[in-house]
């Protein structure tokens, strides 16, 4: 999506059409559909936090879906590429809930075999895990895209921040939903 402004309760952000352009040029199997945002609410939901930081980002907002690893990899490869080419720095976000309704042990435990392998910075790693161990992590692709993409940046370190799942807010643990907060340097 490249074109207009997101609204949220803090005002509009502008989306990057300069930078939308480069990535559409740079990647095949990207395509402008401002459609594939309808429906999907991660992003929206990661927009005002970015706007109670600074009030002047311009927003590049990318859905993914159905992408195999391979095209993970090229689109993180192309993401470098467009972002070492702006000149200025470039946040990216890659958004994802974890493991979905399992009992917390469970859930802690498939999640940290993904969390691992985003703390190696191995985009392969997230994404064989997910697929292999049938892990519900609904963001494996942007994450999977991400890491790649700052990993040939020069990313060299991921700290967690926080691990937690939702039965350590609700009380249930026989059926939780498992978030991670990590950034990478």
């Amino acid at each position: 999506m490249s074109e207009g402004a997101w609204e949220t309760p803090l005002g509009e952000v502008a989306l990057d059409g300069e930078l939308a352009g480069k990535l559409l040029a740079r990647l095949d199997l990207a395509a402008e559909d401002a459609r594939a945002h309808t429906h999907e609410h991660s992003l929206e939901v990661q927009v005002p936090f970015l706007q109670a930081v600074r009030d002047d980002i311009l927003l590049l907002p990318v859905a993914l879906g159905g992408l195999n690893l391979e095209q993970c990899l090229a689109l993180g490869d192309a993401l470098a590429g467009v972002i070492d080419e702006a000149g200025e720095d470039v946040l990216m976000v890659a958004s994802s809930d974890m493991t979905h309704y399992e009992p917390d042990g469970d859930a802690r435990t498939r999640d940290r075999e993904v969390i691992d392998q985003m703390l190696a910075l191995d985009p392969e790693g997230v994404f064989r895990i997910v697929r292999e161990k049938n892990i519900t992590m609904c963001g494996v692709m942007p994450v999977t895209a991400m890491l790649t993409a700052a990993r040939i940046l020069g990313a060299v370190d991921v700290d967690l921040v926080n691990y937690m799942t939702s039965g350590d807010v609700s009380g249930d643990y026989s059926s939780v939903v498992g978030y991670a907060g990590l950034i990478v340097r």
